[in-house]
């Protein structure tokens, strides 16, 4: 027959009278670790969403603009083929004397009884034709003091005063007056720059 009442020492055979049961502990951590799981996985994949929505956008943004990009591309080349040009003739400017001080500089020096007729500004030097009044000595003796005036003249600081030389002389019969040709020779740092 069996008993009226269960044997309490027979821990096995007791009823489950826990409040809370020990099943329900472990399937709720593992619902827990499953909502974990997938709430994780699922933020990560809103992200990549929303990152290829981002990378489709700027795709767009891309082809959108790819026009006007070539174009400003296009633009900037021809601004630097223009800037080259530039440059270049900024850096013949920098590396020429000017020629209106030059020539200012010498109808201010030159003597009373010598006149400037041409001034030609040559790739490694100047050319200057003058005409002298005076009788062929006189005129002759006008001419070298001007060579020798302009040797010793510090302001043409752009030439070779040691190189200033006469090219050609000669008497002009028609008005009397001698006809002479220096030539004013740059420095090293001058000559040889196309004009």
């Amino acid at each position: 027959m069996p008993a009226w009442h269960p044997n309490f020492r027979e821990f096995q055979k007791l009823p489950d009278v826990k409040v809370v049961r020990t099943a329900f502990f472990v399937n709720g951590a593992a619902i827990a670790v499953l909502l974990a799981l997938a709430l994780y996985f699922g933020i990560h994949e809103w992200q990549l969403y929303v990152l290829n929505g981002q990378v489709a956008e700027a795709e767009r943004q891309i082809a959108r603009d790819k026009k006007p990009s070539e174009q400003a591309k296009v633009l900037y080349k021809r601004f630097q083929a223009e800037e080259a040009k530039i440059n270049e003739l900024n850096a013949f400017m920098a590396a020429r004397p000017v020629l209106s001080e030059i020539l200012i500089h010498l109808s201010v020096t030159r003597p009373e009884n010598i006149a400037i007729d041409g001034f030609e500004f040559l790739p490694n030097g100047v050319g200057l034709r003058l005409t002298v009044r005076g009788s062929p000595e006189a005129a002759a003796g006008y001419a070298t003091a001007y060579l020798e005036q302009l040797r010793n003249d510090t302001e043409l600081t752009a030439f070779d005063r040691a190189k200033f030389e006469f090219t050609n002389q000669a008497r002009n019969t028609a008005t009397g007056r001698l006809s002479v040709e220096f030539f004013l020779k740059f420095n090293a740092q001058y000559a040889d720059k196309r004009l």
